[in-house]
């Protein structure tokens, strides 16, 4: 699999002839991340995650693309999606394009008591590659290749992505979720990952492509 990075926390994954497309969001380049893309995954409803528009305007043009989310965010924006999203939940495998993918997870972390947590899924494509979304699941039983680890959110401390990276045991580690930092936060998070986290630890710019 080739894997491109976009800003923040999208994901295009491009295996075969087949284009994979996660989290495409308001803070990413979702419209280039979309072109041609023949499924997307959707770990969670937060527009940083999900451009609803956006995502519309990709089914306008090219009404095959399937959709994979939770039931509560096919709910939410069906009315856009007219019909091309699939609700699935944690536990759920199956085929997005040609590539098998693992639904883990089940709810966003705690941001604050007060705020409701809302559905959650991270997903492993391929049996090799895992995406959490905004939660730190571990996805249980699976041997995981390429790990995309949040590092900075209102709901994350520094100390929790290296211990998230330990317990995974990935063969190399990328940076996730990342546009709330400054340049000075960035090189910070990335001295501290590269030293503690016990594995290959890296930040793509975006539109860097690497082999997954």
């Amino acid at each position: 699999m080739r894997v491109t990075k976009f800003s923040h926390s999208c994901l295009r994954i491009e295996h075969d002839d087949a284009v994979v497309v996660i989290d495409p969001g308001a803070w990413s380049e979702s419209e280039r991340a979309l072109d041609g893309a023949d499924a997307v995954l959707l770990t969670h409803e937060h527009a940083d995650h999900v451009d609803a528009d956006r995502l519309a305007d990709a089914l306008a043009k090219r009404p095959s693309i399937a959709i994979y989310a939770h039931p509560d965010v096919v709910d939410k924006f069906s009315a856009q999606w007219e019909g091309a999203a699939v609700g699935v939940t944690a536990g759920h495998a199956f085929t997005a394009a040609n590539l098998l993918v693992r639904a883990y997870g089940g709810l966003h972390a705690v941001i604050h008591p007060e705020i409701p947590q809302v559905a959650n899924l991270g997903f492993l494509v391929n049996e090799s590659l895992y995406h959490p979304g905004d939660s730190f699941d571990v996805p249980e039983g699976a041997t995981v290749q390429t790990l995309f680890v949040p590092v900075s959110a209102p709901w994350l401390k520094i100390s929790e992505a290296i211990d998230f990276v330990r317990a995974v045991r990935p063969q190399r580690a990328y940076a996730l979720h990342d546009s709330l930092l400054s340049d000075n936060g960035l090189t910070l998070t990335d001295a501290l990952m590269t030293a503690r986290s016990g594995t290959e630890y890296a930040r793509l710019a975006p539109g860097t492509t690497v082999d997954a």
